[in-house]
């Protein structure tokens, strides 16, 4: 099956072809692209995920949320260059947080819980096309990153710890819970930003 998060259709394909072919979900791992797939992505699944109970999402996010910024006025005009497409990352993963966060109340009393993950600085090919001063900079970065199986592991401890469903809806760095930012902690923001996404997609009756 394939899944382009980059496109909400394609993940609409994706979870028919996946609902129609597949009895089971047991783990679902939000990673990579961007906030709205994830919520699309998730919404879509989640009954499936509620009948296979107990089971567990994932949402992949970043320290880099520290920098991003929920402006529900400009949120559909994202600016030019590359300090606007800096602050738009961060503000992906800030949106995955405040998603884990809304989420995590959402499914209480259904056994299946959530996490929002930080897997630390991770090589990748992040780099492969950003202007060459950023290319340095993250050259630099990778003298303090950690190879993919080393970023994984935080995954992998939400995935499948057992005693950890207390926590859901929580931030978890290094395979233990982090208090995020103030706006990442903030219930009102997470709330709205949920029916914003719910309405942008055409998910409300």
């Amino acid at each position: 099956m394939i899944l382009d998060l980059a496109s909400l259709n394609s993940v609409r394909a994706f979870a028919q072809t996946f609902l129609a072919s597949e009895p089971r979900l047991d783990i679902l791992i939000n990673n990579a692209v961007n906030y709205l797939a994830h919520f699309l992505l998730t919404h879509l699944l989640l009954d499936r995920l509620k009948r296979c109970a107990p089971s567990r999402i994932l949402i992949l996010s970043s320290m880099a949320h520290n920098s991003g910024k929920i402006d529900f006025q400009t949120i559909h005009k994202p600016g030019e260059g590359m300090q606007n497409a800096l602050l738009s990352y961060g503000s992906s993963k800030l949106a995955n947080i405040l998603h884990a966060r809304e989420l995590g109340k959402q499914l209480e009393g259904t056994n299946v819980t959530c996490y929002a993950v930080h897997p630390g600085l991770v090589r990748t090919r992040i780099n492969r096309s950003l202007p060459r001063w950023v290319f340095w900079f993250f050259q630099f970065m990778r003298l303090f990153s950690r190879d993919s199986n080393a970023g994984a592991q935080t995954s992998i401890y939400c995935a499948t710890e057992e005693g950890i469903e207390r926590l859901s809806g929580q931030y978890f760095v290094d395979c233990q819970t982090k208090v995020p930012s103030p706006q990442a902690c903030d219930d009102q923001l997470a709330k709205k930003l949920w029916e914003f996404s719910e309405r942008l997609l055409g998910l409300t009756t």
